[in-house]
C-alpha cells in the first residue's frame, strides 16, 4: 500500500500533466510524430528488464505471404499495434496495457518496479493515453477505461459501442465493438473508435475528458477501425484495418472523406497532412487531410519529420531526406506529366503547324522531367545499411531504431551508428522519457536505458 501522503504528492504532480521529458501518448504527442522532448546521449547502460510471464497475443497473425488476385509478393504486415507491450511514460512512471493479462500495469521508471494493476475484461492493446493525472484507455471487451494515473483506481467507464455484446475472439471472449484503437485526448475531449465487424458498425466517439459523458458518436457501416488515432487542431483520423484512414471532422464527428493510397495503421500528422501506410509492399502516403488529394509518396514503413529534415525506414535501410523539397518536386512533376498526356492525346489529330508546336513542348517536358529525376534523388542527404526495421524514433540528435534482439542508435547529422544494446526479442516498441529509453519487444520484455 502506498502511503496517503506520497499518494498524494504523486497525484499533484501526476495531475499538471506531462511535461517536457515526458512521452504522454504512443509515439509521443497525437500526431503520432515519434520526436521526444527528451535528449538521450549514447552509449546508454541498462539499467532494468522488465518481463512477462506470458508474451504479448496479437490479434492478427503475420500477411499472407502473397497477394495472388493482384499479383503482389512478400506482402507488408499492415496491423502490426499490438506485437509488443507500448509504453506511455510521464513523471518517472510507465504505463501499459497487456493482450496477455488484460491489465493496464504501472512501472517505476527508475527501478523498474511494478506499483499497480488494473483489470479490464478482454486484451488491452493499446498504450494508454495520459492528461492531466489520468489516463485513458480502450480494451477488447468494448469499453472506454478513465483510471487514477497515481493509484490505477476506476473514474469512469464508457462504452463507445450500442451494446455489451459478447463473442469468441483470439481464444477468449471479446466485444463485438471492441475499442481497436489507440485514444485522443485534446481539449478537454477524448476519442475513441469501436468496432471490428463492418456488418456490425464502426464507431468514433468523443467523451468528455472530466465526466465520460458521450458528447457525439456516429455509426459507420463500412469500416473496421483499428490502430491509433490521431488528431489535427481540425481533423481526426481513423485508421481502418487493412483499409485507408478516413478524415472525421474533430468538434462535430462528421465524417469528411476517405483517404486514398497506401493501407494500414501506421500514420502521422504533418499539418494537416497525414503520411499513412505502409499498404502492401511498403509505401508510404501523404495525403492532403483538408481536400484529401494525395501528394506524394515514400518508399518506406516509418517516417519522422521534423523541420528541415525527415528520416525514413524501409526493411533495409535507414535515411534523411528534405521532404519539403521532393513534395514541391513531385507536384510539379505530376503538373507536367498531366500536359505531356494532355498533348499526347492532342497530338493525334493536330494539323502540322500545331503538331510542331506539341512536339517541340514535348521535348521540352521531357527534358525538364530528366532535371526533376536528378533533383528528387538530391533530396536524399544521407543513406545508410540498417536492419533495424521494426520502430524508429528520434530523441535528441539521435535516432533509435528497434530490430532482432537488438536497438540501435544513429547520428541524425550524417547517419553515423553510434550505440547499440542487446535485447529480448524483436524491438517493436521504442519510447524516450526524461533521460531514459525503454524497449518493448515481442518476448513481452520491455527493457530501460539510460545515458551514461
Amino acid at each position: 500500500m502506498i502511503p496517503l501522503l506520497p499518494c498524494r504528492f504523486l497525484a499533484a504532480l501526476l495531475a499538471a500533466g506531462a511535461g517536457s521529458g515526458d512521452w504522454p501518448t504512443h509515439r509521443a504527442d497525437d500526431a503520432r510524430s515519434g520526436v521526444a522532448t527528451t535528449s538521450l546521449d549514447a552509449p546508454l547502460r541498462p539499467t532494468w528488464v522488465v518481463r512477462s510471464a506470458i508474451p504479448p497475443q496479437p490479434a492478427w497473425p503475420g500477411p499472407a505471404k502473397r497477394d495472388a488476385y493482384n499479383k503482389v509478393e512478400h506482402l507488408k504486415p499492415r496491423l502490426w499495434f499490438d506485437r509488443a507491450f507500448l509504453v506511455t511514460a510521464v513523471a518517472g512512471r510507465i504505463f501499459y496495457g497487456s493482450s496477455a493479462d488484460d491489465q493496464l500495469h504501472c512501472v517505476d521508471a527508475r527501478t523498474g518496479r511494478e506499483l499497480w494493476t488494473f483489470f479490464t475484461e478482454a486484451p488491452v492493446r493499446f498504450a494508454p493515453a495520459h492528461a492531466k493525472g489520468r489516463l485513458y484507455f480502450g480494451s477488447d471487451d468494448g469499453h472506454l477505461y478513465c483510471v487514477d494515473a497515481s493509484d490505477g483506481r476506476l473514474v469512469w467507464r464508457a462504452r463507445p459501442g450500442p451494446a455489451d455484446a459478447r463473442v469468441p475472439g483470439n481464444g477468449r471472449m471479446m466485444s463485438v465493438w471492441p475499442v481497436r484503437g489507440g485514444v485522443v485526448v485534446r481539449d478537454g475531449t477524448v476519442y475513441c473508435s469501436a468496432g471490428l465487424f463492418p456488418s456490425e458498425g464502426g464507431f468514433i466517439a468523443a467523451f468528455a475528458a472530466r465526466s465520460g459523458e458521450q458528447l457525439w458518436s456516429h455509426r459507420h457501416g463500412d469500416i473496421a477501425p483499428q490502430g491509433y488515432l490521431l488528431a489535427s487542431d481540425e481533423h481526426l483520423y481513423v485508421p481502418t484495418s487493412r483499409a485507408t484512414p478516413v478524415v472525421c471532422d474533430r468538434a462535430s464527428g462528421k465524417r469528411l472523406r476517405t483517404l486514398s493510397g497506401a493501407s494500414g495503421t501506421f500514420a502521422l500528422v504533418v499539418g494537416d497532412d497525414l503520411i499513412h501506410g505502409p499498404g502492401k509492399t511498403g509505401q508510404l502516403s501523404e495525403s492532403d487531410g483538408a481536400g484529401g488529394d494525395q501528394l506524394a509518396s515514400f518508399a518506406g514503413h516509418n517516417m519522422i519529420v521534423t523541420r528541415g529534415v525527415s528520416y525514413l525506414q524501409t526493411d533495409t535501410e535507414l535515411s534523411a531526406l528534405r521532404r519539403e523539397r521532393f513534395l514541391e518536386l513531385t507536384a510539379r512533376r505530376n503538373e507536367i506529366t498531366a500536359r505531356r498526356t494532355a498533348l499526347t492525346a492532342e497530338l493525334e489529330g493536330a494539323k502540322s503547324g500545331r503538331s510542331r508546336a506539341i512536339h517541340a513542348e514535348l521535348e521540352t517536358i521531357g527534358e525538364e522531367l530528366v532535371e526533376i529525376a536528378e533533383d528528387v534523388r538530391g533530396c536524399i542527404l544521407w543513406k545508410r545499411s540498417c536492419d533495424h526495421p521494426f520502430d524508429l524514433i528520434l530523441a535528441g540528435e539521435l535516432l533509435f531504431a528497434g530490430g532482432r534482439d537488438s536497438v540501435r542508435a544513429w547520428r541524425a547529422k550524417d547517419g553515423d551508428e553510434v550505440w547499440s544494446a542487446p535485447v529480448e526479442g524483436r524491438a517493436y516498441g521504442l519510447a524516450a522519457s526524461r533521460g531514459r529509453l525503454f524497449v518493448s519487444t515481442d518476448s513481452g520484455a520491455i527493457h530501460c536505458f539510460e545515458s551514461e
